[in-house]
């Protein structure tokens, strides 16, 4: 089983999923659904797989198959044919049942690795994004929530909750029990499919997206899935979450001018029959309070309007 889970240009083995080399989870006892199939096109999120399964023969032939076409899709992975990779990745993401969360997550991640490599990075946030929507029926990920909590000291650590066994908690520990992995095998997944997402949010570089990486790396940081990061990824990922403090800020400050520049046209072409244009208003910032006063200027005049608006987007 491979613990490293950064991948790199550098290191194709970091690629490899954490079950590539181990047996399968036994099939279900469960009856089969009218032959339905997981297909990769679907609109994110996936629906919610059917509580039908297919008979415990056609369940391993089907996962065998799938098994089969993800060894060769690695293969190509390994000889740097990605694009050939993420097809035959395809071809087992169909054959493999819509119901075994798992190991559709371990194909979104290593198509999101084929995308990594070509530099295609929408489409790696996209693979990897509905790895994690996967799992997600399996153990879910802590809240933006409860990682903020987390972030200000306020609680949100497995130590400090309570878990109350609802029907909710219940029918997870069964998908769980169901999936033939160990909650350890989840969160490492979690943890691959989260750091492939935030690399490639990073790569895209607007504010949105850049936010998005940082909220992913905190997640990481969180105080459930911690305990499942090895010191190596947990120095990298907090060095990822400085090195995205003043990137966050400069592209705060890059839309937001831009967004000014457009506001700014816009004015004029409003302004401009009453022979004003936008030079006749300006705005003076409280740095107090981070909002502006509105000044308006004309023939030696002025007023200041006392409503003042934020830059400050929640």
């Amino acid at each position: 089983m491979v613990t490293n889970y950064h991948d790199s240009d550098s290191d194709t083995t970091s690629f490899k999923s954490f079950d590539d080399n181990e047996p399968s989870p036994p099939p279900s006892e469960q009856q089969p659904p009218n032959g339905q199939r997981h297909d990769r096109h679907t609109t994110s999120p996936p629906p919610q797989p059917s509580t039908e399964r297919f008979a415990p023969e056609e369940e391993a032939t089907l996962l065998a198959e799938s098994n089969s076409l993800k060894g060769s899709a690695n293969t190509l992975f390994g000889t740097g044919s990605f694009e050939n990779a993420i097809q035959t990745y395809d071809k087992a993401l169909a054959s493999c049942p819509n119901y075994l969360d798992y190991e559709i997550a371990v194909l979104r991640s290593n198509v999101a690795a084929c995308y990594l490599k070509l530099k295609e990075w929408k489409e790696a946030v996209e693979s990897a994004g509905e790895g994690v929507e996967c799992l997600e029926r399996v153990e879910p990920l802590p809240s933006p929530r409860k990682v903020k909590d987390a972030k200000d000291g306020e609680g949100g650590g497995e130590g400090g909750e309570i878990m109350e066994v609802d029907e909710e908690v219940a029918q997870r520990i069964e998908r769980l029990q169901q999936s033939g992995h160990t909650i350890d095998e989840v969160r490492k997944l979690q943890i691959k499919l989260l750091l492939r997402r935030a690399r490639a949010r990073t790569e895209l570089s607007s504010w949105a997206d850049l936010q998005a990486a940082d909220e992913d790396y905190r997640t990481l940081l969180h105080a459930s899935i911690t305990p499942f990061l090895t010191s190596t990824d947990r120095r990298q990922v907090e060095d990822a979450v400085r090195a995205l403090a003043p990137r966050l800020n400069a592209a705060k400050e890059r839309e937001m001018a831009e967004m000014m520049g457009k506001l700014k046209g816009l004015g004029n072409s409003i302004l401009k029959p009453f022979g004003l244009s936008t030079e006749n208003f300006q705005f003076v910032k409280d740095e107090g309070t981070g909002g502006y006063s509105m000044n308006f200027n004309q023939g030696g005049k002025s007023a200041i309007y006392g409503d003042h608006w934020t830059d400050e987007v929640g």
